[in-house]
């Protein structure tokens, strides 16, 4: 049995939906043992509210919280004794085989980075989120580094490739490189240098690069992109969703005619709006980091956290943490072997160069 720690008290909607939410796994997922860290009378009170029993979940105190205003160093710092930095802890102590929290990405991410530690090899982790289409497509980075080089965005080609084989049952799942153009030279030199190592990368099935506009059209099934970009990217995608849903129902609600077309394509739309749901999906993965941690949004209501706390059991079961950890290790043997080829060959260029000029 998984054992799931949750952090209860970081988002928006925090405790009431968190508690809802984790009643809502233990009602509809397989059995696990929930530890809920948190203000425990806050948690027990959201319970009695809605009429729901926490009994067999192990509860945590908390003293304090993670707001989506405090500094990511907080976790270390002057809020160590936190839901989320007490829940990190426990994760890195083996008392857990996963954390979920809705709280402050950066804290998040940084306590996930110092507490739990990163996988040995990979040299910065990312948080890859499942864009909301059929079929889904795998954003690494969603967010979390800025700043990064062509190595960096290498190794998140290969976390979110093992990522999509475990989760999802691709047997070669197709790496697109996101970039204003699909030619090998467009872009900036990152996109450029990029776009080689992933081409050299015989573990990848790289796919080129992929425009903005083809992400929709099943072009890819993991998108590759530096944090700035990637975050840029998926918030406008998040917001036509919106848009779009809020545009179809006034278009629906417009008169009697229209409201009565809603009523026969009723069953119609509801696919429509789940596949466009990204609360099906519950949160966001840091891939590179040596257990699961599942990132949910801060609103989050009771659905999305289950899905979150699903998405976190199912990362636990399929030994996700563990096949990166092979693949970083496969990686770097792979780079140290081409590293020694090329510098075989530069030795080899350098010695039939002085033999050429000695003749001359």
């Amino acid at each position: 049995m998984k054992r799931i720690i949750l952090d209860m008290m970081g988002g928006d909607l925090s405790p009431a939906e968190t508690v809802k939410g984790v009643c809502l796994a233990a009602q509809e997922l397989e059995p696990a043992h929930y530890l809920l860290v948190g203000d425990r009378e806050a948690i027990l009170r959201a319970a009695r509210e809605e009429s729901l029993s926490v009994d067999g979940m192990e509860l945590v105190d908390a003293p304090s919280v993670v707001t989506m205003e405090d500094d990511a160093q907080c976790v270390i710092r002057s809020k160590a004794d936190s839901s989320m930095a007490i829940g990190l802890r426990m994760l890195a102590d083996g008392r857990g085989d996963a954390f979920v929290s809705t709280g402050n990405t950066g804290a998040l991410f940084t306590g996930a980075n110092l507490l739990v530690r990163k996988v040995k090899g990979i040299r910065r982790p990312a948080i890859a989120a499942l864009l909301p289409m059929q079929p889904p497509v795998l954003l690494v980075d969603s967010g979390a580094n800025i700043q990064v080089t062509p190595e960096y965005l290498e190794q998140f080609a290969v976390m979110g490739t093992v990522y999509m084989k475990r989760m999802f049952s691709l047997s070669s799942p197709r790496v697109g490189l996101l970039n204003n153009g699909s030619e090998e030279q467009k872009g900036t030199r990152l996109q450029q240098e990029t776009y080689r190592l992933l081409s050299e990368n015989p573990s990848l099935n790289f796919v080129g690069n992929v425009e903005g506009n083809r992400v929709m059209q099943n072009a890819c099934d993991v998108l590759v992109a530096d944090g700035f970009t990637g975050n840029v990217f998926l918030k406008t995608m998040e917001g036509m969703g919106k848009l779009m849903l809020v545009t179809m129902k006034d278009m629906f609600y417009a008169g009697l005619q229209t409201k009565f077309a809603a009523l026969l394509c009723r069953k119609q739309i509801g696919s429509i709006k789940k596949k466009f749901d990204a609360r099906e999906f519950g949160g966001a993965p840091i891939l590179g980091v040596s257990k699961p941690v599942i990132k949910a949004h801060g609103s989050s209501d009771a659905k999305a956290f289950k899905n979150a706390i699903r998405q976190a059991m199912l990362c636990a079961d399929l030994s996700v943490t563990e096949e990166i950890s092979a693949q970083a290790q496969e990686w770097k043997a792979w780079k140290k072997e081409m590293a020694s080829r090329e510098q075989a060959s530069e030795t080899i260029f350098v010695k039939n160069d002085d033999k050429k000029r000695e003749k001359e």
